[in-house]
């Protein structure tokens, strides 16, 4: 994964329509440490970027022609070829849904500013997702709330956590970031990040996001910290 201190984050757009495409472009190659290195018309052919150039954020629209981006965001995400940001209205519909079981790391709404933009793509490429409050609590919630509820596999696997990453997997729950879950538990933000790549490792879940809705699933209690 891109360490954004430094290194150059690459980014492959996919979007139906040029003029957005255009614009997300622009944003993106005008900022330092990003650089757009493919761009897709539709999901099939972002998928097929993604394998030629192996980006590290595949930034993604839902609804796109021949392949959409659920189903791109599945394939990208199942061959470990990037990880996906999607472009979404925020309708909170099935296509949203989707890419969360598919495997998203985060979502970005299509009104994003640019500095929102960048941050998204940033925030991705470090591994963390997006945890916004004002965005993904509202999603995860929304979730939780229609799914049918972790199976008896998934909450013996959550047992089967340590209590401090049970900790951290409350705090995913709550929203918040790496730092936030660090200053909450009182750890090193790098020990957070450890204890979440074990979470993700021992549950058998693609994404931060995922965590997320199970800790709200299971309505884990919230850390004393």
């Amino acid at each position: 994964m891109t360490d954004p201190t430094g290194t150059t984050v690459r980014v492959v757009l996919a979007d139906d329509q040029p003029a957005v495409r255009a614009g997300l472009a622009l944003i993106l190659d005008a900022t330092p440490e990003v650089e757009v290195v493919g761009e897709a018309a539709d999901g099939r052919a972002a998928v097929r970027l993604c394998r030629s150039l192996r980006p590290d954020v595949a930034v993604l629209d839902i609804r796109m022609p021949v392949l959409d981006g659920i189903s791109a965001t599945r394939q990208i995400v199942a061959e470990h070829l990037a990880d996906v940001l999607v472009l979404t209205t925020f309708d909170l519909d099935e296509y949203v849904f989707g890419a969360l079981r598919a495997g998203a790391a985060g979502f970005l709404l299509k009104d994003t500013d640019a500095a929102g933009l960048v941050a998204a793509v940033r925030t991705v490429a470090r591994g963390e997702g997006i945890i916004a409050p004002a965005v993904t609590r509202t999603l995860i919630g929304a979730f939780a709330a229609t799914s049918p509820g972790p199976s008896t596999a998934g909450r013996a696997a959550v047992d089967a956590l340590t209590p401090r990453e049970r900790d951290v997997l409350a705090c995913l729950g709550l929203g918040l970031s790496n730092q936030q879950t660090a200053a909450r538990l009182s750890m090193a933000e790098s020990t957070t990040k450890t204890h979440v790549s074990r979470i993700l490792a021992k549950l058998e879940l693609r994404s931060r996001v995922q965590a997320a809705i199970l800790a709200r699933e299971l309505r884990l209690p919230e850390p004393a910290g």
